[in-house]
């Protein structure tokens, strides 16, 4: 069925493009899913406006926000452990007693895909309502084979049920499961023969992560899986530096890592192996406040590098069960001394760069047509965001806006 084109008029416009805010109010027209046009207001003319469907006047303009960094799909709670870490007990001495990653393992296996899509779906409207029009999702709540591969065909049945781009990351280096508690080697083992080649073979990986932590896999062991991951064809990204210093990082950016995330104990040599890879650094400031914790990223030493760095919510139930992108700007801004334009680059284009899609995450003629509009008067609120062929329904100026399908 063929159906017709739908040419989209927003005036008067300030549009902020991944990396800038540009200097004049402009004019933006979207056609057949792209930016047609990024037309300074003095420069608009009748003709350009005349086939278009006028969306309004006023307001902010960005990329739709791209968090790069979740583990939306997961079954159980674990609220019990913020009692436990109000009363001192820190995230590494949960995890060594059993809770944990591991305690969110026994609530996912028991659960089915349904059941774990009807628990991941209010999760997720959450970043839709905040502005998210991409979202990486990763598995690492199984720890076998059918079960990690359970987490990513839901993560992909997400995707289909919401208008919402999904973007699956393979984390089963994630923790060492009881089965495997004596034999970390051996569970690496099952990870890089079978894991990483059953969800290549389905299609269900876009890449490949890993926890390289004192409490979970070392640099060793992880490079082993970033080389099984590469021999199937997949990209790599890295859990690295979150509660010590054991050269994950550089050694994930060796390898080409697209990202290493987290951060805080990263050195200098990491640094200069990121920059010198390309490699994106993941800020995530959610997990920093819920656990409490007092080492920052280098982001001074980032920034002097020209490492890209982008900002993610880490959403997840046990070190930042936060599902609000604009709280997590904030965040950065507040606890890293980020700019907003830093933090405004780091959940769009950089966030677009640390998933290896750099065509995301800009507002620039002949991209995608993933936006956000904004309020003028209240910044965080939003007005409506746009993916291409659908309109999601908000509100501007206390009216329903409709949602556009296919140009109708």
């Amino acid at each position: 069925m063929t159906h017709p084109r739908t040419r989209l008029l927003w005036q008067d416009v300030t549009v902020f493009d991944g990396q800038e805010t540009l200097p004049n109010a402009m004019a933006v027209i979207v056609e057949d899913d792209r930016i047609q046009s990024l037309i300074p207001m003095r420069e608009l003319s009748s003709e350009h406006a005349e086939t278009c469907r006028h969306m309004g006047n006023g307001g902010v303009m960005t990329p739709g926000l791209v968090d790069c960094h979740t583990h939306l799909v997961f079954g159980g709670g674990r609220a019990d452990e913020f009692e436990a870490r109000l009363e001192g007990v820190s995230y590494e001495e949960i995890a060594r007693r059993g809770g944990g990653i591991i305690s969110t393992v026994r609530d996912t296996r028991e659960a089915s895909e349904d059941e774990l899509i009807a628990a991941a779906l209010p999760r997720l409207d959450a970043l839709l309502a905040d502005g998210v029009t991409t979202v990486e999702i990763k598995s690492g709540y199984g720890l076998d084979v059918e079960n990690e591969l359970k987490m990513l065909r839901v993560a992909r049945r997400l995707g289909e049920a919401r208008s919402v781009r999904v973007v699956t990351s393979l984390l089963g280096a994630h923790a060492l499961p009881p089965e495997y508690a004596d034999d970390s080697d051996g569970y690496i083992d099952l990870v890089c023969q079978a894991m990483i080649p059953a969800a290549a073979a389905e299609g269900l990986a876009d890449a490949v992560d890993v926890f390289c932590e004192k409490i979970a896999f070392s640099v060793a062991q992880c490079e082993r899986v970033f080389e099984a991951a590469q021999a199937h064809g997949l990209p790599i990204k890295a859990h690295a530096e979150q509660l010590s210093n054991l050269g994950g990082s550089a050694m994930a950016a060796r390898h080409g890592a697209l990202s290493a995330d987290h951060i805080e104990y990263l050195d200098d040599a990491g640094i200069a192996a990121m920059r010198d890879a390309g490699s994106v650094a993941v800020i995530l400031p959610g997990a920093f406040h819920t656990l409490r914790e007092t080492q920052r990223p280098p982001i001074a030493g980032l920034r002097e590098a020209g490492v890209p760095m982008a900002v993610a919510t880490d959403a997840n139930p046990g070190s930042s069960p936060l599902f609000m992108p604009t709280l997590m700007l904030n965040l950065a801004c507040t606890l890293f001394s980020l700019t907003p334009r830093e933090a405004l680059a780091g959940m769009t284009a950089h966030g677009a760069r640390a998933l290896g899609m750099p065509e995301l995450g800009r507002l620039r003629e002949g991209a995608p047509a993933d936006l956000c509009l904004w309020n003028i008067d209240s910044p965080a609120e939003l007005a409506y965001a746009v993916q291409p062929g659908r309109l999601r329904q908000r509100v501007v100026a206390g009216q329903p806006v409709e949602e556009l399908a296919h140009g109708q």
